[in-house]
This record gives structure tokens, C-alpha cells and sequence, in this order.
């Protein structure tokens, strides 16, 4: 057994960007200023898209988009059920109603062919979500929601530098990225939204801080400009310039985060291949760049309620952490309660609701780590 517990996750901070931070704590201006308009541009430049809107997490981004189509009553919202409950609380929030789409049973991410039956004279949104690091299939997504008239806004949460058909996540379209710690890159906590359209990026850059018609930094006066007027009324989501400089070394460094994900996931699947009880995800039959945000299995043979949940508390016991990613949404308590999907509804979502948990996969990690992890599952299987 390992002596000394590995984490499902570990965020990579550097000395750079540590000094990076305490240069704008140093500064005398540490709220939302002139990192976070570099972090903005860098990020962009990055992902090739038109501009971006740095936010205070991404649940942020998507409560701003619901409100700038002015979703409410009435309204219905696409989504898969196999996702953080961030999306869905937000519809619930606006008075509108989710819709859940069933996930492929080997990718875990929404199709055409699951969102398209569930479209109605209601529905004015749809939030797919890439999922563990791999990008959707956006190309058939994209043309469903413009042949219907419907919104589409990309859940990215998991899939920083993904790329999809030569394409970076992000380039085009409506697209909100996490920067949560246990993401690719991190800002503490923190959000970053993309789109294309420059009335978009306007309209949220107003509802970010409180619906000012000016940013609150002005490089001049290094302060609000004292004419700022409320346009709307708007929220507090804006992101800090300490923030805003971590997440500037973090981007710096993304590609090598990303190969080594990529490493060790290869050395998972290579080992795995020998374990019949575990099923690593599918890697999606379109050109792609996997991002490797999570290295997500299942366990073929769970027999009844809780062996998903025993195994990884073994695992636990034998120093190694997992993640959970994720209970279906309309299996937790609220929406059981609320919304009474019949059992079966969703039948790939339920199937890996019951199985699904993340193993330890971030930058830190070692080759010896991943083959500790293994020996561990083959241990417990045995």
C-alpha cells in the first residue's frame, strides 16, 4: 500500500506564477484592472476566438447567458442530466425547466440524436457539455440548434486547450470555461467565457459588475470613472487581477499540463486494458485533441446500490483518492423530489450514474503513480 495519499487531483503552481500574484498584491491595485484585460486577450489569442470574458467562475458565465436571452417561465433548456448541478440549478433558478438529454453510454456526452426528440416550441437553449476533456461532436450540434432558432451554449468546464476537428474549444460560438482548481489550469476559482459575437461579450461585461455602462478600471484614473451609470441591473462576477495573474502563468504552461495528462492517461489505458472490470471511457470517432481534464471509469459489473461507492472508499483505505463525476442531476434529492423522471428515462445516463468515478490524473503525478493506482484496483477486484 502506499505510505502516502495520492489525491484525485493537485493544482500545479509554480514560483513564477506565486510571484506573479504577490507582484499585483504589491501593486495597490488587486481587484478587477489591467491582468485581468491581459488575462482576457491571452486567453483569446489562445483558444483563436474573437474575445473573451473573464468571470468569477463559470457558473457565472452561464447564469449571465440565461439572463441575456432572458430565460424564464415558460422556457425550456436542453442539458444532460450526466453533469455538475451548476446548469441546472440555474434553469431552475430562472423559473424555466430543464430538459435532459441521455449521454452516449461510452463518451458521456449528449448526440444529436438524444437532444433532438426533446426540442419544442419552448425550447430556447441547449447546453451541451464536453466532457473529461474531450470535445463534443459540435459540427451536428451546431446545425440542429441553427436549424431550430435555438441558442447554444458550450458547457467547456472540462475541456481547456481541447480541440475538435483542428479547432480550438472556444474559437467559436457561445463557450464557458472553469478554471477550478482541479481544472487544467486554475485561478483559485474563476471563469472564462468566449464568444464571437461582440454584443454578447458587451452585454456581459455590463452584467458582470452590477450593469455599469464602463468597466470599473480605467487605466487613467486607476479607479471608476466618476460618470459610470447603471444601464440594467446586473450582478458581482468579475474576476480579480490576483486571480487574473495566476491564471496568466497557468496558460503560460497549459500544453505541458496537457502532455502529461496525456502520458498518464496512456499509461491508464495501456494498464487497464488487462482489467475486464473496468471500463475506461471511449475515445470519440472525430478528429480531436483530448484535453485529459479527467481520466473517468466504470466498473462493468456493479450488482447492486453502493459498489461503486465501496470500491472507491477502498481505494481511500489504500491511500489513493477519487473523484466522482458524476451523479446523474435527477438522482439528487431536489430534482427526485421536484421533477419524478421515470426510472429508465435516461438509460445510458442511470447505467453510468451507478458506476462511474474518476481516478487520480494531474500534472504532479508520476508514471510509478499510475501503476500504484492500478495494482490497487487489481488488488481490490480480486
Amino acid at each position: 500500500m502506499r505510505k502516502e495519499f495520492l489525491p484525485f487531483s493537485r493544482p500545479d503552481i509554480g514560483a513564477s506564477e506565486i510571484a506573479a500574484v504577490a507582484a499585483v498584491m504589491r501593486s495597490g491595485w488587486i481587484t478587477t484592472g489591467a491582468r485581468g484585460r491581459e488575462f482576457e486577450a491571452a486567453f483569446a489569442d489562445y483558444c483563436g476566438a474573437a474575445g473573451a470574458v473573464a468571470l468569477s467562475s463559470a457558473t457565472a458565465g452561464i447564469h449571465l447567458f440565461l439572463r441575456l436571452l432572458g430565460i424564464g417561465p415558460g422556457d425550456e433548456v436542453i442539458t444532460p442530466s450526466l453533469t455538475w448541478v451548476a446548469a441546472v440549478n440555474l434553469i431552475t433558478l430562472a423559473g424555466a425547466r430543464p430538459v435532459f438529454a441521455d449521454v452516449d453510454r461510452d463518451t458521456l456526452m449528449v448526440t444529436p440524436e438524444t437532444v433532438a426528440p426533446l426540442i419544442t416550441t419552448r425550447t430556447r437553449l441547449i447546453i451541451p457539455v464536453h466532457f473529461a476533456g474531450a470535445p463534443l461532436n459540435l459540427r451536428p450540434l451546431r446545425e440542429l440548434a441553427r436549424r431550430h432558432g435555438i441558442f447554444l451554449l458550450e458547457d467547456a468546464a472540462h475541456a481547456v486547450g481541447a480541440e475538435y476537428r483542428g479547432e480550438r474549444i472556444g474559437r467559436r460560438g457561445n463557450v464557458v470555461f472553469s478554471f477550478h482548481p482541479s481544472k487544467n489550469i486554475t485561478c483559485g476559482e474563476g471563469g472564462m467565457f468566449c464568444s464571437d459575437d461582440p454584443k454578447v461579450r458587451e452585454r456581459l461585461r455590463r452584467l458582470r459588475f452590477h450593469g455599469l455602462g464602463v468597466d470599473a478600471f480605467d487605466r487613467t484614473t486607476q479607479g471608476r470613472a466618476p460618470q459610470a451609470e447603471v444601464l440594467e441591473p446586473g450582478f458581482k462576477y468579475n474576476l480579480t487581477d490576483i486571480a487574473a495573474a495566476l491564471g496568466l502563468g497557468q496558460l503560460a504552461r497549459l500544453e505541458d499540463f496537457i502532455a502529461s495528462r496525456a502520458r498518464l492517461a496512456q499509461h491508464y489505458l495501456e494498464l487497464l486494458a488487462e482489467v475486464d472490470e473496468i471500463l475506461p471511457l471511449q475515445l470519440p470517432d472525430y478528429p480531436l485533441r483530448h484535453a485529459w481534464h479527467l481520466f473517468v471509469v466504470r466498473l462493468r459489473d456493479c450488482r447492486e446500490a453502493g459498489e461503486r461507492d465501496e470500491f472507491m472508499a477502498a481505494l481511500k483505505a489504500r491511500n489513493i483518492g477519487t473523484g466522482l463525476h458524476f451523479r446523474a442531476v435527477h438522482e439528487q434529492q431536489y430534482y427526485r423530489e421536484t421533477l419524478r423522471l421515470p426510472r429508465g428515462r435516461l438509460p445510458h445516463t442511470e447505467w453510468n450514474s451507478e458506476r462511474i468515478l474518476s481516478l487520480p490524473l494531474f500534472p504532479g503525478m508520476a508514471l510509478e503513480d499510475v501503476e500504484a493506482v492500478v495494482a490497487a484496483i487489481k488488488e481490490i477486484l480480486v
